[in-house]
């Protein structure tokens, strides 16, 4: 079974987005956590960039995914916009989408999209460096707006739903 590397996004004293006090970098861990219980019950090896709060610099965080050998990396993001409740849905960014990251993006996002999230695509973003830096395939998931009081809704009622349907995205591409 394929190795998965687990980014939960920021961390430690960059926080990434906040709305309402409610934190980028706790979303992120709670459900990579939660993703990673998932993909280990299914026999998948998961490996992780972080378990706790402590913040590593992009680079940092490409060079512990280069150094790991796992054949994916997957970071959990939510996104974010310039005004609270502008925007909904889930975005995936790879590096290159005609490539087996963006098949996993696609993946991904057609699992949130059956639980309620508005699928906004699979996008291509070079200059980040999860995505350029890393020597294996990468997808970074944009898991809802953080500022989007719908989205916040859907990911906390349907938290498990949410976890699970990643992990079946991820699934869906190594086998």
């Amino acid at each position: 079974m394929a190795t998965i590397m687990l980014d939960a996004g920021h961390g430690g004293a960059d926080w990434g987005a906040e709305y309402n006090g409610r934190l980028e970098k706790d979303d992120n861990l709670n459900l990579t956590l939660a993703i990673g219980e998932i993909l280990q019950s299914a026999g998948v090896n998961v490996l992780y960039t972080r378990t706790e709060d402590v913040y590593d610099l992009p680079i940092e965080k490409a060079r512990i995914v280069n150094e790991s050998n796992a054949d994916y990396v997957v970071s959990i993001h939510r996104n974010s916009s310039p005004y609270p409740n502008q925007y909904t849905g889930v975005e995936s960014l790879v590096y290159n989408r005609y490539s087996a990251a963006g098949e996993m993006a696609a993946n991904i996002n057609a699992q949130l999209e059956k639980i309620g999230f508005v699928n906004q695509g699979v996008n291509e973003r070079k200059n980040l460096v999860i995505l350029r830096r890393t020597r294996i395939p990468a997808v970074l998931v944009e898991v809802g707006f953080i500022n989007t009081d719908a989205d916040n809704y859907l990911f906390d009622t349907k938290f498990y739903e949410t976890a699970d349907a990643i992990a079946r995205g991820i699934l869906d591409t190594i086998q």
